[in-house]
């Protein structure tokens, strides 16, 4: 199988649970080099959306094609990314890619195999260039209404997509653990003037103008 086939399967929109599984008894296991399992992700699709609940506004800002970066908030925990991945879908149909795998042998495996990658430069820019929808979060800061800078080592691979911002908050939590979340995307974050991506002063001011655009979002929800 070629490389291009390969890939289009990794970026293609999710398949339905019947078909998945089928495909997967025959013995076909496409598996990308970050470790997405895009048939085992479509399967866990289903369970994820029925056990969070999560309200989504502003879908039609989340691109349905082609490679882009969706910034939140808050700092990815346990449920967070799961969330923020089940408004994306819901919005559009698409998998999404969240920064930040755990290096913990199993649990890092697992993430991995769900769609998570690792918080390196390359990795994001790969990721991107591949057609991807990623996901980073602004600080891993654990507030729920902060919105802080997004991490140094991915910040350059950030100018290579469109960037799209998002406001994810817990609501009607009890203990941390009953609650439902609510996810606004916003518009596209741009620059007035025109840059080089290569240059990393362009990098900095996107970081500026995204937590703008995540603090805007959550002041107006």
């Amino acid at each position: 199988m070629s490389g291009e086939v390969l890939d289009a399967d990794h970026i293609a929109r999710p398949e339905a649970p019947w078909p998945a599984l089928r495909r997967r008894v025959s013995g076909r296991y496409p598996v990308d080099p970050f470790g997405l399992d895009p048939q085992l992700a479509d399967l866990c699709t289903p369970v994820f959306e029925a056990g969070l609940r999560v309200r989504v506004a502003g879908g039609e800002h989340v691109p349905a094609r082609g490679a882009a970066v969706i910034v939140s908030n808050r700092g990815f925990g346990v449920v967070e990314p799961a969330a923020l991945g089940v408004a994306v879908h819901r919005a559009n149909g698409r998998r999404l890619r969240v920064v930040g795998a755990p290096s913990l042998p199993i649990l890092g495996s697992v993430t991995r195999r769900l769609g998570a990658i690792s918080s390196s430069g390359p990795d994001v820019a790969s990721a991107l260039r591949a057609g991807h929808l990623v996901g980073i979060p602004l600080a891993p800061t654990w507030l729920r209404t902060g919105a802080g800078d997004a991490p140094l080592a991915v910040a350059r691979a950030l100018t290579l997509a469109p960037i799209v911002p998002a406001a994810v908050r817990g609501v009607g939590f009890l203990g941390g653990i009953v609650g439902s979340w609510d996810v606004t995307f916003g518009p596209l974050v741009t620059l007035a003037d025109p840059y080089d991506p290569d240059d990393p002063l362009a990098a900095a001011r996107f970081t500026d103008a995204m937590r703008r655009a995540v603090r805007d979002l959550i002041e107006s929800t």
